[in-house]
């Protein structure tokens, strides 16, 4: 996992971190990353608990984003790897419309731009 390719994209000065997933070859996006972003929260355990909340409500209106998670191992500011759910492309475009708001309209612009950089 040391030669993963990684890259960190930032949004209103917040960190997107993604990292390519060479079994799919395709780059995927932290979901915690996104959240706290489209919430606003520096809070890590408050993104966590988000998440959980969302991600569990999700499942039982039987939304696809759900099962389109993978996790993958992520740096934390701790210094070791973590499972981490990730997203590609089209979960994150999904995932940013369950965000009523100009942010959420502003991150999905914002982030096919990037993503298609």
């Amino acid at each position: 996992m040391s030669k993963a390719k990684i890259s960190i994209r930032f949004f209103d000065d917040r960190e997107v971190r993604a990292l390519w997933d060479d079994e799919n070859a395709k780059w995927c996006f932290s979901v915690l990353d996104i959240v706290a972003v489209l919430t606003n929260q520096n809070d890590y355990t408050k993104t966590r608990n988000y998440w959980k909340y969302l991600k569990a409500k999700l499942k039982k209106e039987n939304i696809e984003l759900v099962s389109a998670t993978t996790q993958l191992k992520l740096l934390a500011n701790v210094g070791k790897r973590y499972l981490t759910d990730m997203l590609d492309y089209e979960g994150i475009i999904a995932l940013g419309k369950e965000f009523p708001g100009k942010k959420a309209n502003r991150f999905i612009e914002w982030f096919t731009i990037v993503d298609s950089l």
